[in-house]
């Protein structure tokens, strides 16, 4: 089974790049500099921001659909990042290095299973919960603080190229 892992899509943050304080803080947002390693993950690349990095701290709203489990919560966006990261059967070391929390949705993106587990165990419960035909999708959260982290879709499985 096969899967993949994206970010966020960065064309939706591209009018907070380079904002002065003012704009930003009307939006409910904040510039913030990255001062240690592995402590502000990009939302957008799915790479852990380098210290000296600067980035954006805003509300997402990263569930849209109208159920009870609409959500949004705070994310970093490094102003350097550009591109959606995606990762194909690969878990970013961004999640590997964490605690987290992940929740699998169906077509109507209601709920259907949940776990938390540490970072390098992803995989196995990005295969276990897609072993139910009924979860389309997953959110990965980092499970200390519950920040919304990426999304996880199922591939179609690769065709079978007929022997002859």
């Amino acid at each position: 089974m096969t899967y993949r892992i994206t970010g966020l899509d960065p064309t939706q943050f591209a009018d907070l790049r380079d904002q002065p304080e003012e704009i930003l803080a009307a939006r409910h947002a904040q510039r913030c500099v990255a001062d240690a390693p592995h402590a502000y993950p990009c939302r957008v690349s799915l790479y852990d921001a380098q210290v000296g990095d600067t980035l954006i701290l805003l509300n997402h709203e990263h569930l849209p659909a109208q159920t009870p489990y609409r959500s949004r919560h705070a994310i970093y966006v490094n102003e350097k990042s550009l591109a959606q990261g995606t990762f194909e059967g690969i878990v970013p070391a961004q999640l590997q290095r964490r605690l987290l929390s992940v929740r699998g949705f169906d077509r109507q993106h209601m709920m259907r299973d949940a776990e938390v587990v540490d970072g390098a165990s992803l995989e196995a419960e990005i295969i276990r919960q897609f072993d139910d035909p009924a979860i389309e999708f997953l959110h990965v959260h980092f499970a200390r603080r519950g920040c919304y982290a990426a999304r996880v879709d199922r591939l179609s499985s690769p065709k079978k190229l007929a022997r002859i």
